[in-house]
């Protein structure tokens, strides 16, 4: 296999596995089946298209496979026998799909029911969250450790205990209703703006940006907001993510290294989006996490250069999201802020008080933060210490170059 198909195969596989296994289980009524027959027809894949050449609608022919691979597992498990409803029903439910173009443009819908399901009281927050960021992200083990702060071992234990709970119970592939759907809520924005960040901000890989899981998590979102109009929390989550997203152009420059928000062109930030993130905005009545967030970003989103940046608000809205919910990540941010209103040295008290936190101790933006502060208050020294550390910590390679470029200049 040459490396331009190995590549096509593994950027196919990215794109097409959330939507597979999200059809699949709306089909089969079981995550841990509907993964194992998307991989089943991606091996077909690997096996055919090197020779015959990648077909023209790559996830319908791997829709088709995964089906046919499907019929015949039903029809050889011998447990649904005394099932034959079931059976007949699930049977015909596949056979009936003849047209899989056309059902592709269900697959939002078979997404959200997806993370719905995930996210069921059976199986824990961390487990949800993780076999979510799985099966829809698309994310390895590896990718979703990063983003936890944990091990791979502990990521790994979480999803399969999780798949086997959801199948275990029959968990219905549905969005429930009523209080239900309520209880389920937050995990499931979480679980949303979590596929976002990887995709605004991959921890791991080549690349800063992995624009496809930023517009599945705007379409969910702004989904979420028509099937829940009255809940603020979504309308902030979806502002949240809209505002972030209308930076997308001017976070990288042409070599796809990152450029951090003050140095980014204004100009090339898409005011489309950050006039749909502010009306989102204006929908959201309650200061909550995602609400809050949103209004950081807007105070970003509203300056039209710098310098007009009104960090002493956002430096009091860091302030309001660590009460509402306490992290040493939005309290690194709020250094950050701080720094910038009352000066580098409010900042890096705030940040020195972060040192022994356990979450933080892998985490690479904490001694770049630190690095910059010491920098500017002229303690260079120090401040080469702290980039070469955060370097070694940082897992995108795009990160390290940043880091590693700001050090040359030190």
């Amino acid at each position: 296999m040459n490396h331009d198909i190995n590549q096509s195969l593994g950027a196919i596989w990215r794109i097409e596995s959330p939507k597979l296994i999200a059809r699949l289980s709306r089909i089969t009524r079981d995550v841990g089946r509907a993964e194992d027959l998307a991989q089943d027809a991606f091996v077909a894949a690997l096996a055919q298209w090197p020779d015959e050449g990648i077909p023209r609608n790559p996830g319908a022919w791997l829709m088709t496979t995964a089906k046919r691979k499907a019929i015949d597992q039903i029809r050889r498990d011998e447990t649904l026998h005394r099932k034959s409803e079931q059976l007949a029903a699930q049977v015909a439910a596949l056979e009936s799909l003849s047209d899989f173009a056309e059902a592709y443009e269900e697959i939002d819908d078979d997404m959200l029911r997806l993370i719905f399901v995930a996210c069921h009281p059976l199986v824990s927050r961390d487990a949800h969250v993780a076999l979510t960021l799985k099966l829809v992200a698309g994310l390895t083990t590896a990718e979703i450790a990063q983003a936890f702060l944990t091990s791979e071992a502990t990521i790994a234990q979480r999803i399969v205990r999780a798949k086997r709970s959801l199948s275990e119970a029959c968990v219905p592939f549905e969005v429930p209703s009523g209080r239900e759907r309520q209880q389920r809520l937050a995990s499931v924005l979480e679980t949303i703006y979590l596929i976002f960040n990887e995709g605004y901000a991959a921890t791991a890989g080549d690349d800063v940006l992995r624009p496809e899981l930023v517009d599945d998590a705007l379409r969910l979102g702004r989904m979420l907001a028509q099937l829940m109009p009255h809940e603020s929390e979504v309308h902030g989550l979806v502002a949240l993510m809209e505002l972030q997203a209308s930076r997308m152009r001017a976070r990288v420059d042409t070599s796809g290294e990152t450029i951090l928000l003050l140095d980014q062109d204004r100009t090339k930030w898409n005011r489309l989006l950050i006039n749909r993130g502010l009306a989102a905005l204006a929908r959201a009545a309650t200061p909550g996490v995602y609400t809050l967030q949103a209004e950081i970003a807007a105070c970003h989103a509203r300056a039209a250069t710098p310098g007009q940046t009104d960090w002493g608000r956002i430096a009091a809205l860091y302030g309001e999201l660590t009460r509402v919910q306490p992290s040493p990540v939005i309290e690194l941010n709020r250094a950050v802020a701080v720094a910038m209103a009352h000066g580098p040295q409010a900042g890096l008290d705030i940040a020195d008080r972060l040192l022994d936190e356990p979450a933080l101790r892998s985490y690479h933006l904490l001694p770049s933060v630190r690095a910059d502060l010491l920098s500017k208050l002229g303690r260079s020294g120090e401040a080469r210490a702290e980039l070469k550390r955060a370097a070694r910590l940082a897992r995108n390679k795009r990160d390290q170059n940043v880091l590693l470029k700001r050090l040359s200049h030190l």
